[in-house]
């Protein structure tokens, strides 16, 4: 039998998921509202405030405007600042691309759904509670035990998002390269790289959290 967990997992005594969470989550990434399917719309609002009841956050604005935990974080700012801009530049790739090759069929609401819960299994991620349960017993837990890609598709299932959009959150990232990515979770993945990368190359990112492989980028001798 696994051993007992040595602290509480705020996943498993969430809070209530209230209209007022929903509308806070709606308000905090208002390019929801860009979504034309009314169901849809509904499900990536349900998305984030599932994720956030179920954690030890009460906003996504707490959640650290980073790609990953302590790397690659953002000198201002915070997550929605990054979900926004990710959706915003993929929004940007699927139009400019659609014009150009209309055969391409691109699903816009598929693109902003994706583009917003991208990184909703960050909420498990980023939560301190789990960090610190998890660097404390690393052996049992794995550190983490689940990224946020993975997780991210199961809170998509869990609330009834569409497979296209569950396969957004989990293959946005180095997960994809196990994978197929779908047109629409290429174009957001793109976004994704795209707005790190920008904030590397021009020295936006915590020098700190920039990992070894990249930091060529913030210092005086690259070579």
């Amino acid at each position: 039998m696994p051993k007992k967990p040595s602290a509480e997992i705020p996943y498993r005594k969430p809070r209530a998921i209230t209209d007022r969470l929903r509308k806070q989550v709606a308000e905090e990434l208002p390019e929801i509202a860009r979504i034309g399917d009314t169901a849809l719309r509904q499900k990536v609002t349900e998305a984030w405030a599932f994720a956030l009841a179920h954690s030890s956050f009460t906003s996504i604005r707490q959640i650290p405007p980073a790609g990953n935990p302590d790397t690659n974080e953002a000198r201002r700012g915070d997550q929605t600042d990054h979900l926004r801009g990710v959706t915003r530049l993929a929004v940007a790739i699927a139009a400019e691309m659609g014009t150009a090759y209309p055969e391409l069929a691109i699903d816009m609401d598929v693109i902003v759904a994706g583009g917003l819960v991208h990184d909703v299994g960050k909420a498990w991620e980023f939560d301190p509670v789990n960090r610190k349960r998890w660097k404390a017993n690393q052996r049992q837990t794995g550190r983490p035990s689940i990224r946020h890609p993975a997780f991210g598709a199961h809170i998509c299932l869990t609330v009834g998002l569409p497979e296209e959009v569950a396969h957004i959150a989990m293959a946005h990232s180095g997960e994809g390269e196990l994978l197929v990515r779908s047109l629409e979770c290429m174009i957001v993945h793109q976004a994704d790289y795209t707005f790190w990368n920008t904030l590397l190359a021009g020295g936006q990112l915590k020098p700190d959290t920039v990992p070894p492989q990249t930091r060529k980028y913030i210092t005086d001798k690259p070579f």
